[in-house]
């Protein structure tokens, strides 16, 4: 649909850039801490939380939906990042990001960036813009990935040394100036829009823009407007109008026009819903238990300690105290998995000691809140310096599916062997999404070790069935759920139990992975 028509001027000026006139094809419907971009925008008015992303694979573990990725093109000033904001805080969905061209500048040689200094470089070309590095991450983010972006410094012309992170996107938002002009970053926009705006209203409000947040003089703003902008839109920028399915004449005042993007949005974004929780509750478990499965040793002091806190009389203080024996022992048990390499030591005695130690760069615990924390300790008495990160899963209360809500991995994680830390885990849904999260933060799948005290076989086995590779330690794994997916006999609410919360007030946790609280 498109609400003006376009023009057609200056097309033969982008040929080697553009595809033909029909338009690309359509897609179908330290301990140092590095934390992605927080899941929130802030409006005029209001904060508004996007928080909250459903399943983005399939029960194979599978990457299954890509996220939908809007393309928003129109000369500098337009209103992009207006009607970028206007769209999301309409939209109401969980999980926006909003990608800007601009941190994609090509760092400048030091010619450049006299040049540029002098307003004499043309930031308003094809070739200013890094696209191979573009495509590549846009490409990543639209496959769920996690991906680091770029930060351009106006003021220096250069990148900053610190890169943003950013994850987890079910809509991404992708503008700038030149979003249309390149062939394999058109085959990533699921959805094209172009806002076009006065040229006397654009250059007014560059002229605020660069004057009062990058530094610049009215003389520099005028003589680059005229020598490089305006030539560039006329050029590069208009002729792609042709390659809209929608303009927005107005910018982010034309509130109907909006309103028609987001109810496409919705729309097609319905189509793509999962029901992953459905799949996994309803799938029959036949097979044996996989052989990655390892669980600690049923003793007479592992019995008594399940014993104890199984029983609904037990006091909060004992079920603390029992679970964290538990818990200890359980680690200690996990970590006889990690990777080891023979090695010799002199004794004090000057003899020699042919031992072994970890065979890895580092380990990562990281644990599923809120139950999952309470593992921690556990971790930390036994692995000097381990780094932790927190992933927050909580289950939806409508559709009964897992969220994600929160995510803190510390800086490479990747090269990681990582304990994953939840205390109870019923069908699998939400522990299946906490090692999806690890993986797409490229995370090897056989280096990650999922720890759980409790276990019913569904979860082991949906588990095991979509991560093959995954080791999977517990200390008992019962056979059955209820018809609300609670463990049988199982252990109760863990995080409710531990932390003295009643059910109504307390988050949902993996321990229970209830549909409702």
């Amino acid at each position: 649909m498109k609400l003006l028509r376009s023009s057609g001027s200056g097309e033969d000026s982008l040929d080697r850039l553009l595809p033909p006139a029909g338009g690309a094809p359509r897609r179908k419907s330290t301990t140092s801490l590095s934390t992605t971009e927080p899941p929130l925008l802030r409006t005029g008015t209001r904060t508004i939380y996007t928080a909250g992303r459903p399943p983005w694979y399939d029960e194979h573990g599978a990457q299954s939906k890509e996220a939908f990725v809007i393309g928003l093109c129109g000369g500098s000033s337009s209103g992009k990042t207006t009607v970028a904001n206007k769209i999301i805080e309409a939209l109401d969905v969980p999980w926006v990001v909003l990608l800007s061209m601009d941190s994609f500048y090509k760092v400048l040689s030091s010619e450049e960036q006299t040049l540029a200094a002098s307003n004499d470089y043309n930031f308003d070309h094809p070739g200013a813009f890094d696209f191979e590095l573009l495509v590549a991450t846009l490409r990543k983010l639209k496959l769920g990935k996690s991906v680091k972006i770029p930060v351009y410094d106006f003021t220096t012309h250069g990148r900053q040394k610190d890169w943003k992170n950013v994850y987890g996107a079910s809509v991404i938002i992708f503008e700038g100036i030149m979003s249309f002009a390149d062939k394999e970053l058109l085959q990533l926009l699921d959805m094209k829009i172009f806002v076009d705006t006065d040229s006397d209203i654009r250059l007014v409000r560059r002229l605020r823009r660069d004057i009062t947040e990058r530094g610049r003089d009215i003389e520099g703003v005028i003589k680059q407007y005229n020598k490089f902008v305006k030539p560039a839109f006329e050029q590069y920028i208009e002729p792609t109008m042709r390659l809209a399915d929608i303009v927005v004449p107005r910018g982010g005042g034309n509130m109907v026009a909006i309103d028609l993007i987001v109810q496409h949005v919705h729309s097609q974004l319905e189509e793509r819903e999962l029901s992953v929780r459905a799949l996994l509750a309803s799938a029959q478990q036949t097979q044996p238990l996989p052989q990655t499965l390892s669980v600690l040793e049923s003793t007479p002091q592992v019995k008594g300690l399940h014993t104890i806190i199984r029983n609904k009389e037990t006091s909060r203080d004992e079920f603390i105290f029992y679970s964290k024996r538990l818990m200890r022992l359980l680690i200690e048990h996990a970590l006889t998995f990690l990777p080891s390499q023979a090695c010799v030591v002199q004794t004090p005695q000057g003899e020699e000691y042919e031992g072994r130690s970890f065979n890895g760069k580092g380990i990562t615990g990281v644990s599923v809140l809120r139950a999952g924390e309470t593992m921690e300790p556990a971790l930390k008495a036994v692995c000097k310096d381990v780094r932790i990160g927190k992933i927050l899963i909580q289950t939806n209360l409508d559709s009964g599916e897992p969220e994600l809500h929160y995510l803190r991995l510390p800086k490479d994680i990747s090269e990681d062997h990582v304990i994953l830390m939840d205390s109870t885990v019923s069908t699998g849904a939400a522990a299946m999404m906490a090692v999806r999260v690890l993986l797409d933060h490229e995370v090897q799948e056989e280096k990650i070790v999922l720890v759980s005290l409790l276990m019913a076989e569904l979860g082991v086995h949906s588990v095991a069935y979509a991560f093959p590779k995954v080791k999977i330690i517990t200390t008992a794994v019962d056979k059955s759920l209820d018809d609300l997916l609670h463990v049988l006999p199982g252990i109760g609410d863990f995080g409710d139990r531990y932390f003295g919360t009643d059910g109504a007030d307390s988050c949902s946790d993996e321990d229970q992975e209830r549909p409702s609280h």
